[in-house]
């Protein structure tokens, strides 16, 4: 697998081989990456790659250390919410009821 930031396509992308399996198209304005979408390719679905693109962007975007994420897709928001010991790096965290 080979995980690649393509920023003249505002996506990071999952390839096997020459094949893209997966991609998580983002919105970057400097100072906030705005996740706005993850897709896997049909025949490639059910095998976890959405999960590995999201995992391989936040730790590239951990690691730069110089922008926040906004989770806009549902899919990225969900699995900020299965991995809370990622949450730093979030633009603004929810609201816990009260």
């Amino acid at each position: 697998m080979r995980f690649a930031n393509e920023p003249d396509a505002s996506r990071y992308a999952l390839y096997r081989g020459d094949d893209l399996v997966s991609a998580l198209t983002y919105r970057d304005d400097g100072r906030t990456v705005a996740l706005t979408r993850a897709y896997t390719v049909p025949p490639f679905r059910g095998n976890g790659y959405a999960a590995v693109v999201v995992d391989r962007a936040v730790a590239e975007l951990e690691h730069s250390g110089d922008r926040t994420v906004q989770p806009v897709c549902w899919y990225v928001a969900d699995w900020f919410a299965a991995h809370p010991e990622r949450a730093g790096i979030l633009a603004s965290r929810p609201r816990t009821a009260v």
